[in-house]
């Protein structure tokens, strides 16, 4: 099972995408699970749940820097999410890109 997560200011925002990204996994079969978290429980949620990969909302786009710095070692691949794809809330597109951003993170 790969975990998604999704990291935002409260978490709020990014709970709607991620449930719509979660409908489309579960549509497809894909052994995924995503989940939203606020951004000040990354350090805790990286110890104890170990995600496959990691998206930032476009409103905490400038955590990006310091996240890769942080977290960066872990092998973790983190990214931010398009902002139009966030504002469509175009839960299949990010969930895609999630998925290539994980594989070419393997090789």
């Amino acid at each position: 099972m790969k975990k998604i997560y999704l990291f935002c200011s409260a978490g709020m925002s990014t709970s709607m995408l991620a449930s719509k990204m979660q409908d489309c996994a579960n549509a497809h079969n894909l052994p995924i699970e995503v989940k939203a978290h606020p951004h000040n429980k990354l350090a805790e949620i990286i110890e104890h749940d170990r995600p496959d990969c990691i998206l930032l909302g476009p409103q905490v786009k400038y955590m990006y820097q310091g996240t890769v710095e942080q977290f960066g070692s872990t092998g973790i691949p983190i990214a931010v999410i398009d902002s139009g794809d966030y504002g469509m809330m175009a839960g299949e597109k990010v969930l895609k890109s999630a998925i290539k951003l994980m594989k070419q993170t393997k090789k």
